[in-house]
Formats: structure tokens, C-alpha cells, sequence
């Protein structure tokens, strides 16, 4: 990821005001001075390139870095008055109900917040004409949603009138309000932020970041990933094991990924069985002598079996121009899984190849899976740290993570941009030297 343009208002978090109520966070004895608050000053660096580091000091600038996440000493909001509020937005993703569990329970057993409210399906719950009610959330009510797909508050897509919502908020007398979402979410929080600053009200937005592509800007990991590769793995084992079973046979699966093929590429690299991986960031083109149809003769005549693995939002050029959109103003990507299937079985039939092709799409199934243990661990700890950060009054935040550490991104140095797998040679570069595949584009 590119952040040689960030400066220190980049990664400056903003906060309601002056922490003046003690945490009542209990202190862990053992841990180093028996404490586990994190000091307001401290930095998880930008870049740990050393010769940046030594350069930036050797100027007498201060190295830029996130401020790190975890509970404060002193927090913004009496717990007995607060009331907090929770929504899920967008596509489904594994985790989901982790995230909504975790953060009533460090709510309710950390800090002592008795009035927790779940906003039904997506920000269209804040809207009075859809009628949705709100679920009272408590210990009770999620002690068990860990195992189970989806979210229980319900989602949805679309842009909804941000004034109606802070009109809800200010209803509700909320005090913090979660929202837990993809790039669009994070747009929409920006903007509930912008008019929470107009009404001049004390209400902190602290955003999570959910996409199974793990395409969010500034943010190395998102909840769902893991799971989604370990089934996306299966997929692929699947596909192999049909390729082999057959002359000529090949294995196509298509992966999530609409505009970066992090799924795809990790997945390829943990089942390296993959001949072929297509992506949205690097072109390719089906005809020719350097097209991936040439290259699939080329691979079964040699080994008569091959295994692709094709990320959703890759080859949509081939399709032309697209006009239409979802409700949330996403481009509808055409299906080049489908389109792909159809394609090398007319190259092959053209040819008289016995082709014996298997196409297998297992994207809504990864979706509403309940996460693995991995995932399961990864969303205790951004949960907690999103409840940490607003109970300390800050607020236009989002919980992330940066070298391995759980830190605090502004909102805007997010929201809008997308990460991709081009912004990490090494990864596309591992992909290439697993599967030994060249490049597929002519160069037109």
C-alpha cells in the first residue's frame, strides 16, 4: 500500500473531549507492571523500511505511525448513562456474529454498559418508514451466535438519507455507535460523522472493517478472510481432484474478489495444485498466441489436467460496458465464470478436443459460513478494540490492523480507497513462481 502521501493529520485520531472518568477496566496483574492501558502517545510506525525511519529522524521529523488501539486509563462516556448502538451493513461475511458478541460482552462485562441496541437490517433500520424494530442486546441474547453464519441483526445495501439516521441517533440518545461494514460503510459513517459535527453532538462513530476481500485501504486483515480462504482452499482440492479424474480434464472454480484477488491468491498458494490464476489487477486475454486459451493447450498436452482459479471481477472487459449497479452504487459484474466455462469449451470443441471441464462457484457459500477458529480469535480482538476506542470519546476511527499490531485508523484516510494485490509485488510474484504461470495478455 502506497502511503508515501500521508501526513501526521492523516493518522491524527479525533475524540469528543477530555477522558475524565476512570476506566473500570480491571488491571492484569503479571504483565508487566500490572497494567493494560495504552498510553495516548503511542505509535505503531508507518513504515518499518529502516532507511525510511533513519531518514525521516535524520531530518528531525517524527516518524508517522497509527496510534495503537487497546483500552485507555481514563474514558469519554459514564457507562451507567451510555446507550451504544451496533449495525451490520453490506454482504454477508464470516464473523460477523463474533464481532456483534464480542463487543456486547466487553460492553456489558468491561465497562458496565446495561443499554446495547442492534439496528436491523443495515442503516435502512435507522429509517422510520421501513418499520424495523431494535434488538436489546445483552449477554443473554448473544451467547451463542459465535457458531452460526450470518448476522443476526440483519443487512442490507443502498444509501439511506444520513440526516434520518443522526435523527434516530439523537432519538435513541445514543452515545457510540458501531458501525461494521465494507468500503461503502465506511463512506456512510464518514458522512453520519460530518453531520454528528454539525448538530454539535457528543456522539463517537467507531467503524469496523468487514470485506471478505480484504481490500480495505490502510488495514492489512479483515474478519473473514481466513475463513474464507480455508474454504476457498476446499474448493480448489475439489477442483484438482476432477481435473485428474479425466483426460483432459480441468477444474475451474471462481473466487470472491470484485476488485482485488487477495482470496484468490492466497487460496492458490495454500492448495498449490492452481496452473492459472486471473485476477481484476492483472489483464489478460483469452485469444492469441499469449492468451490463456493457448496456455491451457499448452498445459494439457503436457500434463492433461489443469486447475483455474478465477477471481469474480476479473475479465470484465470482455463484457463491454456495464450501466447497471446494486443499491449501494456497485458496478453488477457480469459472471466470468460462467463466460469462461462457455468460452473454453467452444475453443476445445472447435478444436475436437474430449474436453471434461468442471466449473465450481462456492462464493455464497464461503459468505454466510460461521468463521473458523482463526477468524474467531481475530474478531474478539478488533470487537474489544472498536469498545475500547469508543468509550474513550474518540470517534471518525476505525479499528485496524498494522504489523501484526490492532491500531486506530482515521476514518478518512480509509474510506474511498481499495487495496490490491499490484500493491504487494512479492504476493503476485509468489503466485506466479506456485503455479508457473506466464503472462497471459498480448499486449494489445
Amino acid at each position: 500500500m502506497d502511503v508515501d502521501r500521508l501526513n501526521i493529520e492523516d493518522t491524527t485520531i479525533k475524540t469528543l473531549g477530555p477522558a475524565k472518568i476512570r476506566s473500570p477496566i480491571r488491571r492484569v496483574e503479571g504483565m508487566g507492571g500490572g497494567a493494560c492501558f495504552q498510553p495516548e502517545d503511542s505509535r505503531v510506525l508507518l513504515s518499518i523500511d529502516a532507511a525510511r525511519v533513519a531518514g525521516e529522524m535524520s531530518e528531525g521529523r517524527q516518524p508517522l505511525g497509527f496510534e495503537r488501539a487497546g483500552p485507555r486509563r481514563n474514558i469519554f462516556f459514564d457507562p451507567s448513562k451510555l446507550r451504544a448502538a451496533l449495525v451490520t451493513c453490506g454482504g454477508l461475511c464470516p464473523g460477523l456474529n463474533n464481532i456483534i458478541r464480542a463487543i456486547v460482552l466487553e460492553l456489558h462485562y468491561g465497562y458496565g454498559v446495561r443499554n446495547i441496541y442492534g439496528i436491523r437490517y443495515g442503516l435502512a433500520g435507522f429509517i422510520p418508514r421501513y418499520g424495523y424494530d431494535v434488538m436489546d442486546l445483552a449477554p443473554r441474547e448473544v451467547a451463542d451466535i459465535h457458531g452460526r453464519g450470518g448476522t443476526i441483526l440483519g443487512s442490507s445495501r443502498g444509501p439511506q438519507d444520513i440526516d434520518e439516521i443522526v435523527d434516530c441517533l439523537e432519538r435513541m440518545n445514543i452515545g457510540i455507535l458501531f458501525t461494521i461494514g465494507g468500503d461503502g460503510t465506511l463512506v456512510a459513517s464518514t458522512k453520519i460523522c460530518d453531520v454528528v459535527q454539525k448538530r454539535g453532538l457528543n456522539i463517537a462513530v467507531v467503524g469496523i472493517p468487514k470485506t471478505i476481500d480484504n481490500d480495505i485501504y490502510l488495514v492489512e486483515r479483515s474478519f473473514g478472510f481466513d475463513t474464507a480462504v480455508e474454504m476457498a482452499t476446499q474448493a480448489i482440492r475439489s477442483a484438482h481432484a476432477e481435473a485428474i479424474g479425466y483426460p483432459n480434464g480441468v477444474g475451474l472454480v471462481k473466487i470472491m474478489g470484485r476488485h482485488s484477488g487477495f482470496i484468490a491468491c492466497h487460496s492458490a498458494l495454500a492448495q498449490q495444485d492452481v496452473n492459472f490464476v486471473l485476477i481484476p489487477e492483472v489483464d489478460f486475454d483469452l485469444h492469441g498466441p499469449r492468451g490463456l486459451l493457448a496456455a491451457l493447450e499448452e498445459r494439457l498436452r503436457l500434463r492433461s489436467h489443469c486447475v483455474i482459479v478465477v477471481a469474480e471481477g476479473a475479465g470484465q472487459k470482455f463484457f463491454g460496458e456495464q450501466e447497471k449497479r446494486d443499491p449501494s452504487g456497485n458496478i453488477r459484474l457480469h459472471d466470468i465464470g460462467i463466460y469462461l466455462k462457455q468460452q473454453i469449451e467452444n475453443h476445445f470443441e472447435d478444436k475436437g478436443w474430449d474436453l471434461n471441464l468442471k466449473y465450481i462457484d462456492p462464493s455464497y457459500m464461503i459468505r454466510s459460513l460461521p468463521a473458523n477458529s482463526n477468524d474467531n480469535v481475530f474478531c474478539s480482538f478488533l470487537a474489544r478494540n472498536a469498545v475500547h476506542a469508543g468509550m474513550a470519546g474518540k470517534t471518525r476511527v476505525l479499528v485496524g490492523y498494522w504489523h501484526n499490531q490492532f491500531v486506530h485508523v482515521p476514518m478518512d484516510a480509509s474510506a474511498g480507497k481499495r487495496k490490491q494485490v499490484t500493491d504487494s509485488p512479492s504476493l503476485w510474484m509468489s503466485v506466479l513462481e506456485a503455479t508457473g504461470q506466464s503472462e497471459l495478455s498480448n499486449g494489445k
